[in-house]
């Protein structure tokens, strides 16, 4: 079964909008897009589109955050952080205000709409800030469980969101909280680490590696800050190997951040699969992970590499 991932954030803010009437929801004109306008329908009074004014649309959350709501900040992710940059920094983070920011049309999920449109940098971008909380969520069930959690969570905080059908692989009864990771599959000879789409894909190739003998233990690291770097400890210290796996460059982002980790911990044989450092390419959602190699094949092949080198 497959849910795209703004669907199942539309239906979270409604549900989230009909238990707590201080959440109200700003849209950068992509209400369509962002499916943001399940919340407009649901709630005309606390919908508020801005238009295409990213920078406007994040000054504007921080104001409904110092009267009291719950701002749900919405825009194409690659336009939220390439124009909206400063305020993030210094309405929402410096100034520690409540702010949920979620970036729409993640990785390579526009890819008809050619290389600007392509956000593989935010993570490193809102990683970088100060008290930021960033989140991304493995499949339609946990954006859910995301929203609500966001919801409660005090501060400032990035989320991003896919536009395509994922495969859904975690269930309504596993336990999902912010900074903690869930491990979802038991390994003993590499550590995977992964989030968002790229977790499916993870345990695809731990199925194959299974072929070969190698039993990789999978994690699902959604918060990629903060880092829950004692489940990360844990597992290292049985498997002596980490591959990381993201649709987001490897500069800067979950790979970044746990190598940052280990490198001051506890160093180990680790290999990050993303995107390398180039722009993405104008095609379809699978043609540019094959272009950039987030594929089921580079995870594996990556971790039967680390495993030799043991």
């Amino acid at each position: 079964m497959k849910i795209a991932p703004r669907e199942a954030y539309g239906q979270a803010l409604v549900e989230l909008g009909q238990e707590n009437k201080d959440v109200v929801v700003l849209d950068a004109d992509v209400a369509k897009a962002s499916m943001t306008v399940m919340f407009k329908e649901a709630f005309p009074d606390r919908f508020f589109n801005l238009g295409i004014a990213e920078s406007d649309i994040v000054g504007t959350g921080a104001g409904f955050a110092v009267a009291g709501k719950i701002p749900f900040v919405n825009a194409y992710a690659n336009f939220l952080l390439g124009n909206g940059w400063d305020q993030i920094r210094i309405s929402v983070c410096y100034a520690n205000k409540n702010v949920k920011i979620i970036g729409h049309n993640i990785g390579a999920s526009s890819g008809k709409d050619g290389p600007t449109h392509l956000p593989l940098e935010d993570i490193a971008l809102t990683r970088a800030f100060p008290g930021m909380t960033v989140i991304e969520a493995a499949d339609g069930i946990e954006v859910k469980k995301a929203v609500r959690a966001l919801a409660k969570h005090v501060g400032p905080a990035y989320m991003r969101v896919g536009r395509l059908p994922i495969p859904v692989i975690t269930k309504e009864e596993d336990e999902f909280e912010i900074g903690k990771a869930n491990i979802i599959r038991k390994g003993k000879d590499v550590t995977i680490i992964a989030c968002g789409v790229m977790v499916s894909k993870a345990l695809e190739a731990a199925e194959c590696l299974a072929e070969r003998g190698i039993e990789a233990e999978i994690i699902n690291m959604h918060t990629i800050k903060p880092l829950d770097t004692l489940t990360i400890l844990n597992s290292v210290a049985k498997t002596g190997a980490v591959v990381t796996a993201e649709e987001h460059t490897v500069i800067g982002g979950l790979g970044g951040a746990v190598a940052e980790f280990l490198a001051c911990t506890k160093p180990v044989p680790m290999r990050i699969v993303g995107s390398p450092d180039r722009f993405g390419v104008c095609g379809t959602y699978e043609e540019i992970h094959e272009v950039l190699g987030l594929t089921v094949a580079n995870i594996t092949e990556t971790s039967i590499s680390l495993v030799l080198l043991k």
